[in-house]
């Protein structure tokens, strides 16, 4: 009965936010997502208690996904790690230039869509978002500490303003993007995140 009731709000989640990454939180009736989940209006209200509560859900479901792909992309469940940590990030920095640029609306980091208008619009939402990023934001660090111990970044970074300073980075090249409709801004944070998670110099 459980699974069942999980995989029915999952299913109304998913459906929202194929929308709601086109045409951003308030932009969205509740009619629209029950036509897109298929099912009454009663039907929602037995899993959500208001559309807000639906959006809250919609926050942690999406950070949820997002920090398990991240984890399996910096190999945070293996120990030990496969590769350096340097290559890991990289390659997770990739993987946002790649998304991040193409036209798939369901790819977009909802971050970047959404966090100006439910900052304003909803606290709870807002504070799913911001303990999502904090979580971002501390997984960058822990890796970019990997990256100084096992010798594939340089001494002097200090892990956690350097994971901040990145993030921040990319999420305003994601705006840029989006603005510009073109890949150069987040091309552009890709070439200052390679200087800064450069590897150590090469001793004489």
């Amino acid at each position: 009965m459980r699974d069942k009731y999980d995989t029915t709000k999952r299913h109304i989640l998913d459906a929202g936010q194929r929308i709601i990454a086109v045409k951003g939180f308030s932009g969205v009736g509740l009619s629209e997502i029950l036509n897109a989940a298929a099912i009454p209006k009663g039907s929602f209200y037995h899993y959500f208690g208001s559309k807000e509560q639906y959006g809250r859900a919609l926050m942690e479901q999406y950070v949820d996904n997002y920090l398990q792909a991240m984890d399996e992309v910096l190999q945070v469940t293996l120990q030990p790690a496969q590769e350096p940590a340097r290559e890991r990030l990289l390659r997770y920095w990739g993987h946002w230039l790649d998304t991040q640029s193409g036209a798939e609306a369901m790819d977009k980091c909802l971050v970047v869509k959404l966090s100006a208008e439910v900052s304003d619009l909803s606290d709870d939402m807002r504070l799913a978002l911001c303990e999502g990023t904090t979580q971002v934001m501390a997984r960058l660090a822990d890796c970019i500490a990997e990256g100084i111990a096992d010798g594939s970044l340089r001494i002097e970074l200090e892990p956690q303003k350097t994971a901040q300073m990145l993030y921040q980075l990319w999420l305003g090249a994601s705006l840029l993007a989006k603005l510009q409709r073109d890949r150069s801004a987040l091309e552009n944070a890709m070439d200052v995140t390679l200087n800064i998670l450069a590897p150590p110099p090469i001793p004489n």
